[in-house]
């Protein structure tokens, strides 16, 4: 009987933490707009060290203590995936654009590299 039970407590209770880890995302505002999002990063930038800080000195480790704003900036990238997008839209309606003209093109020099070879 604790065989066929153990497989359904193991479900249950992976279900219960990605249950509560979506609920508590939702909660933090993470899963809304993107002005919440970053909100809730701020909140989790001022709230972390302390944390880390108390549950360190509750276990006994040591750590040293870093602060935020010590840490290298992050690179900035340009780049732009709407321009990216508007750019790769452009380049393919332009490929089309001139498509019936280049296969003229081409069919006429195939078929005068035919025409030479029969020659």
């Amino acid at each position: 009987m604790a065989a066929r039970l153990l497989p359904v407590v193991k479900f249950v209770i992976k279900g219960s933490l990605a249950g509560a880890a979506v609920y508590v995302a939702y909660d933090q505002g993470l899963l809304g707009s993107g002005t919440e999002g970053a909100e809730a990063l701020k909140k989790a930038q001022t709230a972390l060290p302390p944390a880390v800080k108390e549950w360190t000195s509750y276990i006994g480790w040591e750590v040293r203590t870093v602060q935020m704003n010590a840490l290298p900036p992050a690179p900035k990238f340009d780049f732009s995936p709407s321009d990216s997008w508007n750019k790769g839209v452009q380049t393919v309606m332009s490929a089309l654009s001139v498509a019936p003209t280049r296969a003229c093109e081409y069919t006429v020099e195939g078929w005068k590299y035919v025409k030479d070879l029969v020659k």
